[in-house]
């Protein structure tokens, strides 16, 4: 980490290094802000990220050229640190993980208030207790509203007596009703086909997607699921809605 406290000096440095993330005061003692975003654009490397971090109250013209010239804005206030944390990590693509356990749970808390998932309704159908726990542990630190099942049968009540739901998780390899049936009868007898059902299965034939999706699920993913992978999942479906 590099700290200049001019624009003059912040010039110099990015036209002579090549900078991961370049983090930005808009009201530097001088220069104008919009010509210190204007001329440190025209001195980096083209996919350097910028990001204006500034107490300001903006104008639309600023705001026009602030979007226009850099990744991203953050206001300095209550928690500002954090949120400029957790936007550098997601404008160099690291993985949060890879910091202290302090941080790693800073950028946490933010992205799960900002996230698409929060909030949300979800019903989880496996036989298996453990592996309703291990979700259900995982989508309660986004705040999520999770429902459980352990049959297709029972699923199909809890679907009947709360129109809350708004993603399923159908395990496929269950007995008495399979998954493929319990998706089957979800769509003919509720006639929703726009809730988003993920099939989840231990098997990864080839053909094993195919029939996932002719039963009426949304999409698929195989066990072991990968927890972030899931997630990504669910937010792609949460906003195609």
């Amino acid at each position: 980490i590099e700290i200049v406290t001019t624009g003059k000096q912040a010039i110099e440095l990015i036209s002579k290094k090549n900078y991961d993330c370049i983090i930005l005061d808009y009201m530097l003692p001088d220069m104008p802000g919009d010509e210190i975003v204007h001329e440190v654009t025209k001195a980096k490397k083209i996919f350097t990220p910028v990001i204006v971090y500034s107490m300001r109250d903006f104008s639309s013209v600023e705001v026009n050229n602030v979007n226009f010239n850099s990744n991203s804005h953050v206001t300095k206030g209550v928690n500002s640190l954090e949120i400029l944390l957790a936007e550098t990590v997601s404008q160099l693509h690291f993985n949060h993980m890879d910091l202290t356990p302090a941080k790693q749970k800073i950028v946490e808390n933010i992205r799960n208030k900002n996230d698409v998932l929060t909030g949300k309704n979800i019903l989880v159908v496996d036989d298996d207790v453990r592996n309703l726990f291990a979700m259900t542990t995982v989508f309660e630190r986004f705040n999520m509203k999770i429902a459980t099942a352990e049959s297709g049968k029972e699923a199909i009540n809890i679907l009947s007596e709360d129109p809350k739901i708004e993603l399923v998780l159908m395990d496929i390899m269950m007995p008495e009703m399979d998954g493929y049936e319990a998706i089957r009868k979800i769509r003919r007898e509720h006639k929703n086909n726009l809730l988003p059902i993920i099939a989840v299965t231990a098997k990864a034939m080839k053909r094993d997607r195919e029939k996932c999706i002719e039963a009426g699920a949304s999409d698929y993913i195989t066990k072991p699921v990968k927890t972030d992978q899931l997630l990504s999942l669910m937010r792609l479906w949460f906003c195609k809605q």
